[in-house]
C-alpha cells in the first residue's frame, strides 16, 4: 500500500479543488440564467444560497475526506461505526465520477478541437450557418469525436501518471492560473467593444422587473440551483482533496476560499459573454450552442478575432481539462484504496475503462444517433447527464450532511473536531441546520429537477417523481439502517 500523498502547497489544493468545480456550467449556464433572471439581482440571492448551503455541503465532504484520508470508495467504511450501510454509497461515488466521465471527456475534447480550429484559422471568414454546421458536422464525424475524447482522456491521464505534487498539483495550478488571467484580459477587452456596456448593465444591475416577470419563487429556485450545482458535491470530488489536505488550515476556510474562485469564474464569464453578445446584436443564449456557434460568430466579426478566439477556447479547455483531471485523481483513488495497486497501474487499467466507456456518447451523435434514451430528440449524454446531475449529486451531497451529522454515522463531534482543526475560519452552522435543514432544500430540489426533467422531455412527470420517490428510498436505506445493537460514534443528545 503507497503511503498517502499530500498536496505540497496551500494554493495547489485551492486551485485543484476550484479546478474540480470549475465546470463548463459556469460558462456556458451561469451568465445566461444571471441575465434573464434580473441581472445582479439574482447575483446577490445567488451568493447568499452559495455560503448558506453549498459551502456547508463542500466542507462536509472536505472534512470526510480528510478524516479518512480515503476516496468515497472506503471513506465511509474507515470511520463509520460497525453494523451500518454507509459503505454502500462508496459504490455509488465511484460510480457517479465514472459515468460523469464517460461524456465529460467528450465535450473536453470538442473544446481542443476548437482550439486547434482557432489556432489554424479555418472557422475564420465562416458565415452564421457555415459555422453552425461546423458543429453539426464535427458531432456527425465518429472519427473526429473519438480522437479528440482520447486525446482529452490520455493528456489528463498523463498528468495524473506524474503524481499528485508533480502532475496534477504542477500542472494544475498553472492551467488555472493561465484561465483566470486569459479570462481578465478577455473581459478588460469585451466591455471596451461599441455597445458592450449595454450588456454590461443588463448583466449586473439589478432589475426588479426582469425578477418579477420571471417569477419571485422560479429565480428563487434557479439560483438556489445553480448555488448547488457549481460546487460539484455530492460524488466525493471534493472529498478526494480533502484526502490529500494537511491539518494545518479549518476546513471551513478552504471551501470558502475554493467557492469565491470559482464563483469570480462564472462572473467574469459573464463579463465575457453578456457584453460580447450585445456589442454585435446576438442573443446569448445558453448551452454548447453559446460556445461552439454563437461565439465563434461573435470572434469572426471581431478586430483581433483569431487571437481572442484562440484565448477563448484555452481558456475552456483548460476548465475542462482541470475538471477531468481532478476526477481522474478520484478514480485512480479508487484503485489504490481498494486494491493497493501503484499509481502507473491505475492510470493504464483506467485509461482503457474511461475511453472504452466514453465511447456511447461519442458515437450518440452519430453511428449510435438512432438511440434515444430519454425520447426523440435526446442522446446518450442526456441519459449519462440525468444519472450524475440529477440523482448521484443532490442525494449525494445529503449523505454526506446526514453521515457528518448523525450520531450512526461519523458522529457531529467527530465532523467539528476534523473541520476546526489548524488555523483559520471555524465552522458556525449547527447540528440540526446540516442534518434537517439542508437535507430538506436539498430533497425539494431533487424532486422539482425530476419534475422539471420529466416535464421537459414530455414524460409524465408523476412516473418521474414515482422513480424519483423509490431512488429517495434506497438512500434512506443506506442513511438510516443499523443492525440491532450497533454502537454509534457519540452519545446521543436531546432531541436524539
Amino acid at each position: 500500500m503507497e503511503k498517502r500523498e499530500k498536496f505540497g502547497t496551500r494554493l495547489g489544493f485551492i486551485l485543484v479543488s476550484a479546478g474540480c468545480a470549475v465546470g463548463l456550467g459556469n460558462v456556458w449556464r451561469f451568465p445566461y440564467i444571471a441575465g434573464e433572471n434580473g441581472g445582479a439581482a439574482f447575483i446577490l440571492i445567488y451568493l447568499a444560497f452559495l455560503a448558506l448551503i453549498g459551502i456547508p455541503c463542500m466542507v462536509a465532504e472536505f472534512a470526510v475526506g480528510r478524516g479518512s484520508r480515503k476516496s468515497v470508495a472506503t471513506s465511509f467504511g474507515v470511520l463509520a461505526p460497525k453494523g451500518t450501510k454507509w459503505s454502500l454509497f462508496g459504490y455509488l461515488g465511484m460510480t457517479g465520477n465514472y459515468v460523469l466521465m464517460m461524456f465529460y471527456t467528450t465535450v473536453a475534447g470538442w473544446l481542443l478541437y476548437y482550439l486547434y480550429q482557432m489556432t489554424t484559422g479555418s472557422l475564420m471568414g465562416m458565415t452564421p450557418d457555415q459555422i453552425g454546421a461546423d458543429f453539426g458536422g464535427m458531432l456527425g464525424q465518429p472519427g473526429t469525436m473519438v480522437f479528440w475524447m482520447v486525446l482529452a482522456v490520455a493528456v489528463s491521464f498523463g498528468i495524473c501518471a506524474m503524481g499528485l505534487q508533480n502532475g496534477v498539483e504542477k500542472i494544475t495550478k498553472f492551467m488555472m492560473i493561465v484561465l483566470l488571467l486569459l479570462m481578465v484580459v478577455m473581459a478588460v477587452r469585451v466591455v471596451m467593444l461599441p455597445g458592450a456596456m449595454e450588456g454590461v448593465e443588463y448583466y449586473l444591475i439589478p432589475d426588479f422587473g426582469r425578477m418579477m416577470d420571471k417569477g419571485i419563487g422560479n429565480v428563487l429556485f434557479a439560483a438556489l440551483s445553480q448555488a448547488f450545482f457549481t460546487l460539484s458535491i455530492g460524488i466525493g470530488s471534493m472529498a478526494i482533496m480533502g484526502s490529500y489536505l494537511d491539518r494545518s488550515r479549518s476546513i471551513t476556510g478552504e471551501a470558502v476560499n475554493v467557492t469565491i474562485t470559482d464563483t469570480f469564474v462564472a462572473l467574469v464569464a459573464g463579463l465575457i459573454i453578456i457584453p460580447s453578445c450585445f456589442a454585435f446584436g446576438i442573443e446569448p443564449g445558453a448551452g454548447p450552442g453559446l460556445i461552439f456557434i454563437t461565439l465563434p460568430n461573435i470572434f469572426n466579426q471581431m478586430a483581433g478575432g483569431q487571437l481572442w478566439g484562440i484565448a477563448f477556447f484555452a481558456f475552456m479547455s483548460f476548465a475542462a481539462l482541470s475538471t477531468v483531471v481532478a476526477v481522474f485523481e478520484n478514480i485512480i483513488s479508487f484503485a489504490i484504496d481498494l486494491w493497493g495497486w501503484s499509481r502507473g497501474k491505475a492510470v493504464a487499467v483506467n485509461m482503457v475503462l474511461v475511453i472504452v466507456g466514453s465511447l456511447p456518447c461519442a458515437l450518440g451523435f452519430n453511428l449510435w444517433s438512432g438511440f434515444q434514451p430519454l425520447g426523440e430528440g435526446t442522446a446518450v449524454i442526456d441519459l449519462e447527464d440525468f444519472i450524475v446531475s440529477y440523482n448521484l449529486l443532490p442525494l449525494g451531497s445529503m449523505v454526506y450532511l446526514a453521515f457528518c451529522s448523525r450520531r450512526y454515522g461519523w458522529g457531529w463531534s467527530n465532523f467539528l473536531a476534523e473541520v476546526n482543526a489548524g488555523k483559520g475560519m471555524k465552522f458556525v452552522f449547527g447540528k440540526a441546520y446540516i442534518g434537517i435543514f439542508i437535507p430538506v432544500i436539498v430533497t425539494v430540489i431533487y424532486l422539482k429537477g425530476y419534475w422539471d426533467f420529466f416535464t421537459e422531455y414530455k414524460l409524465s412527470p408523476v412516473f418521474g417523481l414515482g422513480i424519483a420517490s423509490v431512488i429517495l428510498a434506497l438512500f434512506a436505506y443506506i442513511i438510516f439502517y443499523r443492525k440491532p445493537g450497533t454502537v454509534p460514534n457519540e452519545t446521543a443528545t436531546a432531541g436524539e
